[in-house]
């Protein structure tokens, strides 16, 4: 499953990056401890301070990292966006509405 992640850092952990703190590193084992791969990671202006890119096994993987990424204090505003097949989506859409009968 591929997921984008958007965080932002923490005053305590901004300055752990201003020491020298190998985030590029850390969040690849982070994904490799669950079985999955970190493809890219980008500090960013605006919005959010970084935004990851990688794959997971499965929802329960991509969970228990995010999960335990929270758990350390160090990021806020974490947002884990998970990859959708449309076509499977569109297809289950329009089975539903076939049988979906609105209110009034």
């Amino acid at each position: 499953m591929k997921v984008t992640i958007l965080a932002n850092y923490e005053p305590h952990a901004a300055k752990g990056l201003m020491q020298g703190s190998n985030r590029e590193a850390a969040v690849q084992a982070l994904f490799e401890s669950v079985g999955g791969k970190m493809n890219s990671l980008t500090f960013t202006r605006g919005l959010y301070d970084v935004v990851v890119n990688g794959e997971v096994p499965d929802q329960v993987a991509g969970m228990g990292m995010t999960l335990a990424v929270r758990a350390s204090g160090s990021v806020r505003d974490l947002v884990v966006l998970e990859e959708l097949d449309m076509k499977a989506v569109i297809a289950a859409a329009n089975k539903a509405a076939g049988v979906y009968k609105p209110a009034g």
